[in-house]
């Protein structure tokens, strides 16, 4: 489950950062002003030679966040952890499992692919990497930016990746708790709704 949606107390969450201890809550506004800048990257190319691998999703997540976590940014977690009621895979599965979600991502989206698979392609990207959980923390942050370069590489418009309302917070916590069992089918239900309503944002700017 992503962790841009905590619990009512995750803002009293303290990290060890290179600018101290702080909490969550003042921690977030340095890291919207990192995420915002490699956001930036991506819409101009900046990663468009890089291939979709290990190196590029390490890559991204210590572009964010580096210089306040950097014993631990861009790599794979070396602790166990709990998100929510999710329990992510035992840190030393975590190399052997990214090698697989990536081959896996390779394969579905090996063009041509057919407009009909990318809203199931685009909800494994999602749901299984935050699944995986491989970093120690803002792993839902990573996710986003990694979701952002996929969309660019396969000439998708950008997309509402978090709930715009609260009501529609529980469906989008539901299909990530679904996913973490493997079941993709409610995120891509999601997935097929984002681009929809992408689709009509477009047409109605021209």
């Amino acid at each position: 489950m992503a962790d841009e949606t905590p619990p009512p107390d995750a803002s009293t969450r303290w990290i060890e950062t290179s600018r101290g201890i702080l909490r969550l809550s003042e921690l977030a506004p340095l890291l919207a002003e990192r995420v915002l800048r490699v956001q930036e990257h991506i819409e101009t190319g900046g990663y468009a030679e890089q291939p979709l691998d290990e190196h590029l999703i390490r890559s991204l997540h210590g572009d964010f966040c580096g210089d306040l976590v950097p014993e631990w940014a861009g790599r794979w977690r070396v602790i166990a952890v709990r998100v929510g009621t999710h329990e992510p895979p035992a840190p030393h599965l975590v190399p052997e499992l990214m090698r697989n979600y990536l081959l896996d991502l390779e394969a579905r989206l090996t063009e041509p692919l057919p407009v009909e698979q990318l809203p199931e392609a685009l909800a494994f990207a999602e749901g299984r990497l935050l699944s995986i959980h491989p970093f120690t923390d803002f792993n839902g942050r990573l996710v986003r930016l990694w979701l952002w370069e996929v969309l660019r590489r396969t000439s998708l418009p950008p997309v509402n990746l978090v709930p715009s309302t609260s009501d529609e917070v529980p469906a989008y916590l539901s299909a990530l708790r679904a996913a973490d069992r493997m079941d993709f089918r409610p995120l891509e239900a999601l997935w097929r709704q984002r681009l929809a309503e992408a689709g009509n944002r477009d047409e109605a700017a021209q």
